[in-house]
């Protein structure tokens, strides 16, 4: 089955940041050209190639990080100063008559550190490491170039440019969250389609055993019976099928009678499901183990919330045993009238349990009640 770290992962990786991040790495590359064109406009050309080259630097460390879900606090505090300095050390050098461009080249070619901050982050972050940058760019400019009409018109044009770009990549992150979510779900309907086709191959496989049990002991008995080569009312032959059908009896009943407890604690809500017309298959994968008293009343509180919500139908109740893992699905076809909430009942069930509880739908029209613990850990 599909686990959730990677069904997290999947979500992360969605095609919008892989883009966003391409366009910061092509930016990136563009400004190498304009750092070359406007050398001669500065008083000591290799400060530019050093900031470059940071820029460079701090791409190959953020790039993979925003690709990788977004930066997180730290990392967009970083790449705000990595701008700040960067401005600061190219206004810094700027000859009095370098005035090349119509727009300041330094602020739009750090825009791609604050694009990563606006695909990341909340609007208040970017908006302040926009604030911080330009500030630092006026400062420099107006002390280098003087209050004229030509640096004014400059620093609006850049003012503009720098809008413009945060304001595009910001109205990208709403579009990235939608993506990272499609992809979760994604991936959360295959991870569910995977545990059902396992329950029922172990389902499958469970029976077929059962099946060459009652054909390697009891069938060759029984034919000895019919054909009158074994008396019936010999002791040996009487022993033996007394044995039989005892082990029958508890390859056939024992695991959807027990399984450890947690059948008999859901029966209430399976009873009254049946009551109402919703026939319940129950599968049993694995051994449970004895379920505690707090999770089989949370178990049975989940699946009671939302058996009783649902239209008559077929429904489906599986549980699958792995490890210290256990997990209970009720798969339906037709939705509940309303979803119950489930997020109380994590109160009455120990942390060490690790109980999920959960109900998931799709586009379908169908979905699940989805309910897991750690069968050791709540033991103890």
């Amino acid at each position: 089955m599909v686990s959730r770290d990677q069904s997290a992962l999947v979500g992360q990786e969605s095609e919008l940041p892989r883009i966003a991040a391409a366009v910061a790495a092509i930016w990136q590359l563009s400004v190498l050209i304009q750092v070359v064109v406007y050398l001669p406009d500065y008083r000591q050309p290799a400060v530019l190639v050093a900031v470059w080259l940071g820029l460079l630097a701090a791409a190959v460390w953020l790039i993979p990080r925003a690709r990788a879900g977004g930066l997180d606090a730290a990392q967009a505090a970083a790449a705000v100063a990595i701008a700040v300095v960067a401005v600061a050390l190219v206004g810094w050098e700027r000859r009095a008559h370098g005035a090349g461009g119509t727009v300041d080249w330094s602020v739009v070619g750090t825009g791609w550190l604050l694009a990563l901050v606006a695909l990341s982050r909340p609007a208040w972050v970017w908006i302040s490491g926009a604030l911080l940058v330009f500030a630092a760019h006026t400062v420099l400019a107006i002390r280098v170039l003087g209050v004229t009409s030509l640096s004014l018109a400059r620093l609006a044009a850049t003012a503009y440019s720098l809008v413009v770009i945060l304001v595009v990549f910001a109205a990208l992150r709403p579009a990235m969250r939608t993506y990272a979510a499609m992809a979760v779900r994604r991936a959360a309907l295959a991870s569910r389609l995977a545990a059902e086709r396992a329950a029922a191959a172990a389902v499958h496989d469970d029976r077929r055993e059962r099946l060459g049990l009652l054909e390697a002991g009891a069938l060759p008995l029984l034919r000895g019976i019919a054909d009158g080569r074994l008396d019936p009312a010999d002791t040996a032959v009487r022993e033996r099928c007394a044995r039989h059908a005892a082990a029958l009896r508890r390859a056939l009943t024992d695991p959807a009678r027990d399984a450890g407890g947690l059948l008999a604690e859901l029966e209430p809500a399976l009873g009254a499901a049946r009551a109402r017309g919703i026939p319940v298959e129950v599968r049993v994968v694995g051994d449970p183990a004895r379920t505690p008293a707090a999770v089989a009343s949370a178990a049975l509180a989940a699946a009671d919330g939302v058996l009783s919500a649902l239209p008559p139908q077929p429904v489906t109740l599986t549980v699958l045993a792995s490890g210290d893992d256990v997990e209970l699905y009720v798969t339906f076809g037709r939705l509940p009238a309303a979803i119950p909430d489930l997020t109380s009942l994590r109160r009455s069930v120990p942390a060490t349990a690790h109980w999920y509880a959960a109900v998931d739908t799709d586009d379908t029209g169908g979905g699940c009640l989805e309910v897991r613990w750690r069968k050791a850990a709540a033991a103890a």
